[in-house]
């Protein structure tokens, strides 16, 4: 079995930029990855979700892959990190999306609605 796995784009938000890999169209599915984990995790799945007619957002999250490694450890936490997929949404000219997580990502989809409830649709 081949896989469909998109090419990588530079994605400048307000803070840092973001390794975006994105697939298909329809209402956006922003899939964050765990530790030590890049969104190439979620390798099986965008196929299967942009088939299913959703824009699939698979970014490698702040300090993974090409995207940027701030020094700080403060720069890491939850509000940063949730802060990080709003921005993204803006680059990306989009309100809202479905947030999924797992492992480590799993904590930074499940604190969008407390710091952005306005951008989520569901996670």
């Amino acid at each position: 079995m081949a896989i469909e796995f998109p090419e990588p784009k530079l994605v400048k938000t307000k803070e840092i930029t973001i390794e975006v890999f994105e697939q298909g169209e329809g209402f956006p599915v922003v899939l964050a990855h765990g530790f030590p984990e890049l969104a190439y995790s979620w390798r099986f799945q965008i196929p299967v979700l942009a088939k299913a007619g959703y824009r699939v957002i698979a970014p490698n999250q702040r300090g993974y892959g090409a995207t940027d490694k701030p020094d700080p450890v403060e720069a890491y936490d939850l509000q940063h990190l949730c802060g990080d997929m709003a921005s993204l949404l803006d680059a990306l000219g989009l309100d809202q999306a479905i947030f999924v997580g797992h492992d480590w990502g799993g904590p930074v989809v499940w604190n969008m609605p407390l710091y952005h409830p306005d951008r989520v649709a569901g996670v």
